[in-house]
């Protein structure tokens, strides 16, 4: 992508953004933003880049064998934030070379430039420190993602199929994560149940649910969705609403037109957001409190 001077800069420039709120203890006496922060909110942004690529950034580095150190990081202020201000922090990976990846980042307050960044990434071997050539697989992933091509797959399949990806991540999440016991994650539904298993770009599981009749014969055109759980370190970039997505398009072809399911009360935000309303009781389920969740579809 070619260098973009202020003039020309807006968002849209940028397809990853991840907004940051000014809080009081990043202001300084002059009640701006001290200026060294904006570097941190660029490191914010680009954590978050990765996530939106759907790989664990540790693990992920563990397994192609090199880390990513910071080279260069050049900062221009154009305005400064100030408290409380909602800032969109954009990031674009602007080359990628041999060895090294430039990162182009831009803050906005609403529509106005206020800061702009490089910083210049050198991919090297976490022990020598040397300088190794960017793996074919990190290069060809980072471009389908500028290039706004899809960087994960959504496979729907029978237990039998699915059974080795979904169990491994509900293990993850529900077992150990948060102590539901072990033998209460594969149950009857399993075998009849349409699943749904999400893979990154390198292939790794990083989110699933499932889909079943509960009442089959009392109502006919209800499903329920359930085990629905993603990767920890993919949180938050709405793969978890892409797989609920899919759940929904399935319910509908199959002629339902109600989903139910029964949100952790943690979770229960998330499942707002993607059109679910609350009804009656909080109950305990695996030890955790419940609350059934509804959708016309």
């Amino acid at each position: 992508m070619n260098a973009l001077n202020s003039q020309q800069i807006s968002s849209s420039n940028f397809r990853h953004q991840h907004l940051l709120r000014v809080r009081w203890s990043e202001i300084d006496l002059q009640k701006i933003v001290f200026n060294p922060h904006y570097l941190t909110y660029f490191d914010v942004a680009v954590t978050e880049y990765w996530r939106k690529l759907a790989i664990p950034y540790e693990l992920t580095l563990q397994s192609f064998e090199g880390e990513i150190f910071v080279k260069k990081a050049t900062v221009e202020f154009n305005g400064s934030a100030r408290l409380d201000d909602l800032l969109n922090v954009c990031m674009r990976c602007a080359n990628i070379g041999r060895s090294s990846m430039t990162f182009k980042g831009a803050i906005f307050k609403g529509h106005e430039l206020l800061i702009e960044g490089e910083i210049i990434y050198v991919f090297a071997d976490p022990l020598t420190k040397k300088s190794k050539p960017i793996p074919d697989v990190l290069r060809e992933l980072i471009n389908h993602f500028e290039a706004g091509q899809e960087v994960t797959t959504l496979k729907l399949g029978s237990w039998s199929e699915l059974k080795t990806d979904a169990l491994a991540l509900r293990r993850a999440v529900f077992v150990a994560e948060q102590g539901v016991p072990a033998e209460m994650e594969e149950d009857e539904h399993d075998p009849t149940a349409t699943h749904a298993v999400m893979y990154n770009f390198l292939g790794e599981p990083i989110c699933t649910a499932r889909l079943i009749k509960p009442n089959k014969d009392t109502q006919p055109f209800l499903s329920k969705v359930g085990r629905m759980a993603v990767k920890k370190e993919m949180r938050g970039a709405n793969w978890g609403s892409m797989v609920l997505k899919e759940m929904q398009s399935t319910a509908k072809k199959n002629g339902d037109s109600l989903l139910l399911l029964h949100a952790q009360l943690s979770a229960k935000p998330f499942y707002e957001k993607n059109g679910f309303i609350a009804r009656g009781e909080i109950f305990l389920e695996a030890g955790i409190e419940h609350q059934e969740m509804i959708k016309a579809i």
